[in-house]
């Protein structure tokens, strides 16, 4: 991945900072988007920018001279209700975080892969989203779409020089999900520094062989 040109979205949380973390390691150029980055000094190119705005998303990725790779980290979780009990607003909220974001992106960057003969997206699925689970319907059904958009769009680009793949990870250990879960053992968790070596391992000349993989990375749990 050497002097390559590597958009991360939601690259101001927990998962998001340990990618950029790796790229950087690896030399190439970040272009680091998110809501909003606070006063950090980066060192490398940060975009606030809301990804549920297609007209602005388009906008920033055409300011770009290249993209050679879009890892796509933005997304949320939230528990929520029963299906049946489940509100508009809270099933459209875990599309927007987590397929709109997404599909803005790959929407904006794909024509210009496309344009330069290649590139490699990654998305993040979900481990629980291999099947049904209860008071999680809205974002189970959110990363589900999110997975099968990814082999949908292998398909569609695998013969243009495209590599769509995605992790499924199971728990990240991130300081909110141990807020949230303070009696589990996050030993078994998966390290955000774990979890990214793998997506650039998928975002690099050598998974060029791969096309529409559903990783799982569940370290020990």
């Amino acid at each position: 991945m050497a002097d390559e040109t590597v958009i991360i979205t939601g690259a101001n949380g927990a998962l998001g900072r340990a990618v950029v973390a790796a790229v950087r390691e690896r030399g190439d150029d970040v272009v680091a988007i998110d809501l909003s980055f606070g006063d950090r000094e980066a060192g490398y190119r940060q975009l606030e920018l809301d990804l549920s705005d297609a007209d602005a998303v388009v906008h920033a990725v055409g300011e770009l001279e290249r993209v050679d790779a879009l890892f796509n980290i933005a997304g949320g979780f939230a528990m929520g209700p029963t299906v049946h009990a489940t509100t508009a607003d809270e099933w459209q909220a875990m599309f927007t975080m987590n397929v709109t974001t997404m599909r803005n992106m790959c929407a904006a960057v794909v024509p210009r892969m496309l344009a330069h003969g290649g590139g490699r997206i990654v998305n993040v699925g979900a481990l629980s989203a291999r099947e049904g689970q209860g008071n999680m319907g809205a974002y189970i059904a959110a990363k589900s779409t999110v997975m099968r958009l990814t082999e949908t769009m292998a398909k569609e680009l695998r013969e243009h020089g495209i590599n769509v793949n995605a992790v499924l990870p199971s728990i990240i250990d991130t300081p909110t999900n141990r807020a949230d879960m303070p009696d589990a053992d996050h030993g078994k968790w998966v390290a955000p520094a774990d979890l990214a070596q793998v997506i650039c391992f998928l975002g690099s000349p050598a998974a060029r062989a791969m096309h529409g993989a559903l990783v799982p990375v569940c370290g020990l749990s």
